[in-house]
């Protein structure tokens, strides 16, 4: 994909896509319709999505797995004047985080060169293990729980005590969790949005240095972005009735390309990015967008003058 004329506006472009959504979104902050705050982000990013120099097409979109609003796969977006690109979005990252007003959700978009982004189709979930740079190289979803986070511990130069693991709080990771606890190592549990979390094992002064568990496919392929940017690395792995099924998927897998970028807005706050602030002119927003090309990362707050 040729970027080198509109790069620098086009990952600006981005941050004005999930920006609008998380506003959209926080307007439902605790209010306990997360399908509400969810059709409000779609709505939002859809409208302004639309206006990116771009020819793009949905590869990754949101919400089929829980019938809740979605840009569907398929659907073209941008204003079909720019590079041809496979698009991933995910309007809010933690629906049932902003319903309930807990930390954590985000809007996110990640652009690719068109045909690069993996397709995991009808499989909506994949095991995942995701680390910063320190140890994208010493990561192994077919090793034990215990030997991966002894190869992260060694190649961050901690004990095991040190290191931190986040897992999805679910039921089918309560072997996992006695695993990790066995070995020692620190736990994060998250009730929802994992994409956040995987960003964070590869951003400073989160204190998370793993993500591990079961979580959604389309959510791996958009961390996959994130992590080239970032020179992190994601493996994972499609899980179909519960079941391992296929190969095992690594970054450049997941995402053929280094040109690619990520823009991330918060909802809620979190560790990686704090959420919508009302003010009395409007809102203030705090995102980052990241290019895969330059390993360039921007931290970006907005002041929005909503009257």
């Amino acid at each position: 994909m040729n970027f080198s004329t509109p790069e620098r506006n086009l990952a600006l472009e981005l941050i004005r896509v999930t920006e609008t959504a998380a506003i959209a979104a926080s307007a439902w902050v605790g209010r306990g319709e997360k399908n509400l705050a969810d059709k409000a982000a779609v709505e939002a990013m859809r409208q302004m999505i639309n206006t990116v120099d771009m020819n793009g097409v949905v590869v990754i979109g949101e919400g089929e797995k829980d019938q809740a609003p979605m840009l569907h796969n398929g659907e073209v977006v941008g204003n079909q004047q720019g590079p041809e690109c496979d698009v991933a979005v995910d309007p809010i990252d933690g629906t049932s985080l902003t319903a309930n007003g807990m930390n954590g959700a985000i809007s996110v978009i990640a652009l690719a060169p068109r045909g690069t982004m993996f397709q995991p189709d009808s499989s909506f979930y994949m095991n995942k293990i995701v680390t910063g740079p320190e140890a994208a190289k010493e990561i192994d979803l077919r090793a034990t729980t215990a030997e991966n986070i002894a190869a992260v511990a060694r190649a961050k130069n901690l004990s095991i005590n040190d290191i931190t693991v986040v897992v999805l709080n679910r039921p089918r990771h309560e072997t996992l969790i006695s695993e990790i606890r066995q070995v020692g190592a620190r736990i994060r549990l998250i009730q929802d949005g994992d994409v956040a979390a995987a960003i964070e094992t590869a951003r400073p002064d989160t204190g998370i240095d793993l993500l591990m568990g079961i979580g959604g496919s389309p959510e791996g392929v958009i961390t996959a972005a994130a992590m080239i940017c970032l020179g992190g690395a994601i493996q994972g792995q499609l899980h179909v009735d519960g079941k391992a099924s296929g190969p095992i998927l690594h970054t450049q897998d997941l995402i053929n390309s280094e040109d690619v970028f990520v823009a991330v807005t918060g909802i809620t706050d979190g560790e990686l990015v704090r959420g919508v602030r009302y003010t009395p002119f409007g809102a203030v927003s705090h995102s980052i967008v990241m290019r895969g090309k330059s390993r360039t990362v921007r931290e970006i707050r907005t002041e929005h003058n909503l009257r």
